[in-house]
């Protein structure tokens, strides 16, 4: 998954916490690169209940990590960030076809 905001993709993990940080952006679940982390403040969506940004989106819900709650994702919005994610990763699937090619031994062309 690319940064939301600069589209640059996330490379192998070294050992250790890794230096991108998740959140949550118009109900989609994004990663924050090193560089937009120390450049630009993240617009992240708060927790309705504590105020924190430390909340991840999963199964049409979103929740915060902070103090544990927990409300339903709004579709309208969901759709807008996920098309924010897409937008911002041009050829996304020409790279995952590569990879699947690479580790299942297909060819181009076959």
């Amino acid at each position: 998954m690319p940064c939301y905001r600069c589209g640059v993709r996330q490379t192998d993990p070294e050992r250790g916490v890794s230096p991108w940080r998740r959140g949550v952006h118009r109900e989609a679940q994004v990663l924050i690169c090193p560089a937009c982390q120390r450049e630009h403040d993240p617009d992240l969506d708060h927790c309705g209940s504590c105020g924190s940004t430390q909340l991840i989106c999963r199964l049409g819900e979103v929740e915060c990590r902070s103090c544990g709650w927990v409300r339903p994702a709004r579709s309208s919005e969901a759709e807008t960030g996920s098309s924010l994610v897409r937008a911002g990763a041009p050829g996304l699937s020409e790279e995952v076809e590569a990879a699947l090619s690479r580790v299942l031994g297909r060819h181009p062309g076959r």
